[in-house]
């Protein structure tokens, strides 16, 4: 029997567009996220592809990250980040550049030309560039909520969650590939939230398959996995998705390479031959070699320039060192693989001395991440992956890979595991959650409390605006009001702001755009329910349709649908 590895990374970033500002200190998540991660990633995957390398992964992109990658916008800001960044590089070479931080800063000069030459090889197209390795077999593409929302935490509005799950797919059909009907088959659950009440609306929308954290399908958990997975079976080893009543196939992530990879303090990332994260030029050097990279109260920043290896627990870094942290990636990729051909062989083994109804069925290893894990927080994660894609890749479409272990070790990704193997086992995930606790306190816990009487209320309004418009009728400024004051409930929902809140980080930039999507929501619904509006009011309109055009790729009834089906409920 075969074993699989699916490696599945999921790209998200909130949606940070503030055109009011020339030099946004939030868009700079979006494009460091490009230069460390984005970027490099697809350097992998052209690399791989050039040398018929087929090693394929899955993709999530979330509708929020993808409508950024489309903004012409934001992808010339980028540009001038990326020469800034460039020429900072070149003042601190002047300062250090001869000394032991040389090795570093040629690295960080190597890093930047390559994402340079990728930027450049797909004309600043990211999205396209991914389209053309999913033609060629390389990823699966697949996307999320509209906006990353915490979807247990909007059951008490069910509207928006149908809404979320619906756009996200439409609007990720149109943002990738231009048309909002092509949907793809996977659904990465936002923070791998899940609570069985979600299972209808997953179930309708078209979606074939999605992820859980491992806890979610374990016999321990609860009586609706135990009672239907036989403990000798190869489901009982966790490695086996699993087919709820709705017709969702369930792959739970492997909670042993998440932490392997994930884990500072127990994890490959953490090891003292790796880069610094915390350490940055920009708190660390004069003012006058840090020029203009000052925020506009003369705030230190993070450059992205880190010129220090972890080392150890204290204060004191050695500098970092790119050859050894090089090696060190190649020796910990190895170990990756093999620990996960070790845990395929065993769970063969029970899969082939198992009960009947699931004898033979090949089990799965997930390896789930965000995929700004590599190469943003993880500067080497890239190479990583690269050693890991390679070690578990074959030749071409029929080929073999050289590297022993390929029986109990090939690479596949979950659509390609349902359309190859289906699943005979059925059973429903228990509500859970990734991250700390397993179930959902990061999201819906005592510190974010006071959030969701917000985002519960949102959605009234917007509802009622939706059927006023619908019955009258009106479209011109009214109609563009509508459709806004939905997008901007959609972004009031995002999870990213609770995950701040929790965590006490950008907790003020959190909150302020949450007040700013309540405000905007029920100011346009207001305006579209009761029209006639002044010509003041009718500019407010357009320009906040300007300020923050996501998903303007899907408009009127395809958007209003998703919250108020056809007229038949009542607001």
């Amino acid at each position: 029997m075969h074993g699989h590895i699916a490696l599945v990374l999921h790209a998200h970033l909130p949606y940070v567009r503030h055109p009011e500002h020339p030099r946004s200190f939030e868009e700079r998540w979006l494009f460091e996220a490009l230069w460390e991660s984005y970027l490099p990633l697809l350097g992998v995957l052209d690399r791989l592809a050039a040398e018929g390398v087929r090693a394929p992964i899955a993709l999530s992109v979330s509708p929020t990250l993808a409508a950024m990658l489309r903004d012409a916008l934001l992808c010339r800001r980028f540009e001038l980040h990326v020469q800034r960044t460039e020429a900072l590089a070149k003042r601190v070479g002047q300062v250090l550049g001869a000394g032991v931080f040389a090795p570093a800063l040629a690295f960080y000069r190597d890093r930047l030309e390559a994402a340079w030459a990728v930027w450049e090889g797909c004309d600043g197209d990211v999205l396209g560039a991914l389209q053309r390795h999913a033609r060629a077999g390389h990823v699966e593409l697949f996307s999320t909520a509209a906006t990353h929302a915490f979807l247990p935490g909007l059951l008490p509005t069910p509207a928006s969650v149908r809404a979320q799950v619906r756009l996200g797919r439409q609007g990720f059909g149109a943002l990738v590939h231009g048309d909002a009907a092509r949907a793809p088959a996977g659904f990465w659950l936002p923070e791998c939230g899940w609570d069985p009440r979600l299972a209808p609306d997953l179930s309708s929308a078209g979606v074939v398959w999605t992820v859980v954290d491992e806890h979610a399908l374990s016999p321990s958990t609860g009586s609706a996995v135990a009672g239907r997975v036989a403990a000798g079976s190869a489901a009982a080893t966790g490695l086996v998705p699993v087919r709820s009543a709705s017709g969702v196939v369930f792959f739970g992530r492997d909670r042993v390479s998440a932490r392997e990879v994930w884990s500072r303090e127990e994890g490959y990332p953490g090891h003292p031959d790796y880069r610094e994260f915390y350490r940055d030029v920009g708190h660390d050097l004069d003012e006058s070699v840090l020029g203009d990279e000052l925020g506009p109260d003369g705030s230190r920043l993070m450059t992205g320039l880190k010129l220090h290896r972890i080392t150890g627990p204290d204060a004191d870094k050695a500098p970092y060192d790119p050859v050894a942290a090089s090696a060190r990636a190649r020796l910990h990729a190895a170990a990756f693989v093999a620990r996960r051909r070790e845990h395929l062989a065993r769970a063969i083994e029970v899969a082939e001395t198992g009960n009947e109804g699931s004898r033979g069925t090949p089990p799965v290893v997930v390896a789930a991440y965000d995929a700004e894990l590599f190469g943003h927080w993880w500067l080497e994660g890239p190479m990583f992956l690269e050693h890991v894609l390679r070690m578990l890749g074959g030749e071409g479409r029929g080929g073999r890979s050289s590297e022993e272990g390929r029986a109990t070790a090939g690479l596949l990704t979950p659509g390609a595991y349902v359309e190859r193997h289906g699943t005979s086992v059925g059973a429903d995930p228990v509500a859970s959650t990734w991250g700390e606790g397993g179930f959902g306190t990061v999201w819906i816990g005592q510190r974010t409390a006071r959030l969701w009487r917000h985002v519960h209320h949102a959605e009234g309004p917007v509802r009622a605006a939706v059927q006023r418009v619908r019955a009258l009728g009106e479209e011109g400024v009214r109609g563009a009001a509508v459709d806004q004051a939905v997008r901007e409930l959609l972004l009031l929902q995002a999870s990213d702001w609770a995950f701040m809140i929790d965590r006490g980080e950008m907790t003020s930039y959190a909150e302020a755009r949450v007040r700013t999507h309540v405000i905007r929501s029920r100011r346009l619904a207001e305006f579209a329910s009761r029209g006639g509006g002044s010509p003041e009011d009718d500019a407010w309109v357009g320009s906040v349709c300007r300020h923050a055009p996501f998903l303007a790729e899907v408009s009127g009834e395809a958007l209003r649908e998703m919250l108020v089906p056809g007229g038949r409920e009542s607001a």
